[in-house]
């Protein structure tokens, strides 16, 4: 057997274990281990082994994880997610179906800070599901405005997703962050259109809520000032060249501190909680990155990735083709892959295919993000949609599921309109 076919033979394998069950960070690490033995012999895998979990982790590059981690903690405890619903339900909860309009906005401004799906779908959940009952909306679509916002935290920045992307393609965080602005806003704007589509079709869905006045909505406005100031500074210090990446998460880490200290109120048992979550998801995110790194070095061994780029090279087939098969791709796996074992698994494999088509890299790295957001909500094992349903009791999968199709819908017209227009991935350079 040539040694491509062994890379690949290894990835399948390194697929269908995932999909039984085991974890992907073992995963990897077996697969690529053993593969390393296989093709290099004993010796090398063991030198690998011994060295590979250091260096994969080690770089100072590799440091802006645990910051922005710890930042998305500490604003996930900074009792925002009430402010945020709601400050926008003050200007759009006088239309049918604003609540669940309200619940995607705060959920895309909480998962710019948060930077987790999860944490987002969680957070807002408990404030906008007791909320949306109390006024009688339907579950499914109460339930399906939470889960689907929830995956805006994947893309708009700071994302996780993104910085780790940007550290495996060597491509600019602070770039891959601009880049994901405006594909963020479009696809709030998108989920909010499929509420008041599916209102509007549907009117016993929603009701309407009662209009507030200006005065109150300027006094709700000045409770979430801090959130914006705290997204421009880090976004807009990397992009004028004020801080690096690693020097904006630690600016952002200590200014999600401030806000947790002055809105949420930091207790000892609350600090240490919250330094137990970071290091949790740290190491999660950390053991994941060395199983990878045993992974990619035997798909390097094998020479997979440059045999793909080559082949796709010369088939003659064109780049957005290529694309379309690579976003299909990305679907599938959505099926049953978090959003960060997708990328850890595949942009080493897929990135040299990539920049031999030319692509580039920033448009390239948002779009596998925002197809990676499908895969959050794509029934049956989308995450978010478990998720949702343990924040609302008595509600049921199939309800979430009934409610989610139309946001998958507006995911999948965004996804249209990134690779028609790709100007809409601007990342100012």
């Amino acid at each position: 057997m040539s040694m491509p076919l062994i890379g690949l033979a290894g990835f399948l394998l390194t697929l269908v274990l995932i999909a039984l069950g085991f974890p992907v960070a073992i995963s990897m690490a077996v697969i690529g281990l053993a593969g390393i033995a296989l093709s290099g012999g004993l010796d090398q895998a063991a030198y690998v082994l011994s060295t590979a979990p250091f260096e994969s982790i080690f770089p100072y590059s590799f440091s802006v994880i645990p910051l922005f981690v710890l930042m998305g903690v500490f604003a996930a405890h900074a009792g925002l997610s009430r402010s945020l619903f709601d400050v926008i339900n003050a200007f759009v909860g006088q239309w049918r179906g604003g609540l669940a309009v309200s619940t995607v906005g705060a959920s895309a401004v909480f998962g710019a800070i948060c930077g987790s799906s999860l944490a987002t779908v969680a957070t807002i959940g408990r404030v906008a599901m007791p909320e949306m009952r109390r006024y009688e909306y339907d579950d499914s679509l109460a339930a399906a405005s939470v889960a689907a916002g929830g995956t805006l935290g994947v893309l708009i920045p700071p994302s996780i997703i993104l910085v780790i992307f940007g550290l495996l393609t060597q491509t600019p965080i602070g770039a891959l962050f601009m880049g994901a602005i405006i594909p963020g806003a479009l696809g709030t704007l998108l989920y909010a259109l499929a509420v008041m589509v599916r209102v509007r079709r549907r009117p016993s869905l929603a009701p309407a809520g009662a209009r507030v006045g200006w005065a109150d909505r300027v006094s709700l406005l000045a409770r979430v000032w801090p959130v914006v100031l705290l997204f421009g500074v880090v976004i807009g210090g990397m992009q004028l060249g004020w801080f690096s990446p690693t020097e904006a998460a630690a600016v952002g880490a200590f200014g999600a501190f401030l806000l947790a200290l002055v809105m949420g109120g930091l207790g000892g048992a609350v600090l240490r909680e919250i330094i137990r979550e970071t290091a949790a998801l740290t190491g999660m995110i950390f053991l994941i990155l060395i199983g990878a790194a045993f992974f990619n070095f035997f798909l390097e061994t094998t020479g997979l990735p440059m045999m793909l780029a080559e082949t796709i090279g010369a088939s003659g087939l064109h780049p957005t083709a290529v694309m379309v098969l690579i976003l299909l791709f990305y679907v599938v796996l959505g099926c049953f892959m978090d959003s960060m074992s997708m990328v850890l698994l595949t942009v080493p494999l897929l990135a040299p295919v990539a920049i031999a088509l030319d692509y580039d890299m920033v448009w390239f790295g948002v779009l596998v993000v925002t197809v990676a957001e499908i895969g959050l909500i794509t029934p049956p094992v989308g995450m978010n949609l478990f998720v949702v349903q343990a924040t609302a009791p008595g509600l049921k999968q199939d309800t979430v599921i009934r409610g989610i199709l139309p946001f998958i819908a507006a995911d999948v017209l965004r996804l249209m309109l990134l690779l028609i227009f790709p100007w809409l991935v601007w990342s100012g350079m």
